[in-house]
């Protein structure tokens, strides 16, 4: 695909999806404490996105920095069973102060609290991904987080930079705008000499490794601009065009201004799903495939069969993701399970004709269905 930083820009001014992401960072005093200010003025520009006609959905951060300063924190806690308490507190703080920003230009929002593990199954995707596009249908401004309260660390998401491009995908966004402290990626932190802003990146697979980028440094955010690389990485193999800019050139973003840093799409629009299980979250597990069962997966058309699969490592139910490896122990895909781990075993080297007379007709089908497979 080859575009220009114009084609790019036009195309996110004329977006009639958007998807866009703001970090805790450009929402907070230093103190910790929500800057109302920040979030009145990231409103009015969403809201008159909106007015013209765009469908917006919001991905905010800011629940756990919204709340550790009414509670007494003097910065973000470290413990996981404190910051799940504070971000119960500041989510309702945060959700009040959207409601009546977004209330005085007539717009409703409503709440989405997701977690990875709501997502990966069949029918939770397809519950979330009903619920947003019916929000969108009825002028409503979904604002989405994950759910820090009830997150695990084991499965969940990690930051709201990877979130934002996975809802994009997930309502077929046709922009995706990451909001963040600084105005646009750099060749190196902005505070480095001679570091110069990026404005139009072709290929975000290609620039990943020729710009030097750091982790979060606010206290009161988890991300960084690896994770917005990442986000922009995600958006782009789903075919959508992305803009990264600082909070404060939210409205000239959203107009197709020379502001921050865009991103061209790398590959046309595939199936929202497929591309959400590529990247949700991380796999539970491996399958080893021998090689005809390996190639046959590369080839991309293929479900991985019981009778191809030599090894299963790690512990995993039906559903959960699990990476697909070659005998050499490199990643081809990713997939959801058809099976629970222990079942598994007593598959291996088996056909289907096999599986279903000495196990029976429930277990004569894909290990891993060619639906539920994603090349990597």
């Amino acid at each position: 695909m080859s575009v220009t930083e114009s084609d790019v820009r036009r195309a996110i001014a004329g977006a009639r999806t958007m998807v866009v992401k703001v970090g805790s960072s450009s929402l907070t005093q230093p103190s910790g404490h929500l800057d109302v200010k920040k979030l009145n003025s990231l409103v009015a520009a969403l809201s008159a996105a909106s007015a013209q006609g765009a469908r917006v959905v919001l991905v905010s951060s800011g629940a756990i920095a919204a709340g550790f300063g009414p509670l007494g924190f003097e910065s973000r806690p470290s413990d996981v069973a404190t910051q799940q308490a504070v971000a119960a507190v500041g989510q309702g703080l945060l959700m009040a102060q959207y409601e009546a920003a977004f209330g005085r230009f007539g717009v409703r929002v409503g709440q989405i609290l997701i977690t990875a593990e709501d997502t990966i199954r069949a029918v939770q995707y397809r519950n979330v991904q009903r619920t947003l596009n019916r929000l969108l249908e009825l002028g409503v401004v979904p604002i989405v987080n994950e759910n820090d309260s009830l997150a695990s660390n084991e499965i969940r998401f990690g930051d709201n930079d990877r979130l934002s491009a996975l809802v994009a995908n997930l309502v077929r966004a046709d922009a995706l705008v990451l909001l963040t402290d600084v105005d646009g990626l750099y060749t190196a932190p902005p505070s480095t000499p001679g570091a110069r802003r990026i404005g139009f990146v072709p290929n975000v697979i290609d620039t990943i490794g020729d710009v030097q980028v750091a982790g979060s440094s606010s206290g009161v955010g988890t991300g960084g601009m690896v994770t917005k690389l990442d986000a922009a990485r995600v958006a782009a193999v789903s075919g959508i065009p992305a803009v990264l800019t600082s909070a404060t050139n939210t409205g000239p973003a959203l107009m197709g201004d020379p502001v921050g840093t865009v991103f061209a799409p790398v590959k046309h629009r595939g199936s929202s799903r497929r591309l959400w299980i590529g990247f949700a979250s991380d796999p539970r597990g491996a399958l080893v495939a021998d090689a005809g069962a390996a190639k046959a997966v590369r080839g991309g058309r293929a479900s991985l069969l019981a009778a191809g699969v030599v090894e299963v490592h790690g512990e995993f139910s039906a559903g959960d993701p699990v990476w697909i490896d070659d005998e050499a122990g490199a990643h081809l895909a990713r997939g959801l399970a058809g099976f629970d781990s222990e079942e598994i075993p007593q598959m291996l080297g088996r056909n289907t004709a096999q599986l279903r007379r000495f196990l029976g007709d429930e277990f004569a089908h894909p290990v891993v269905h060619r639906d539920n497979l994603v090349l990597v």
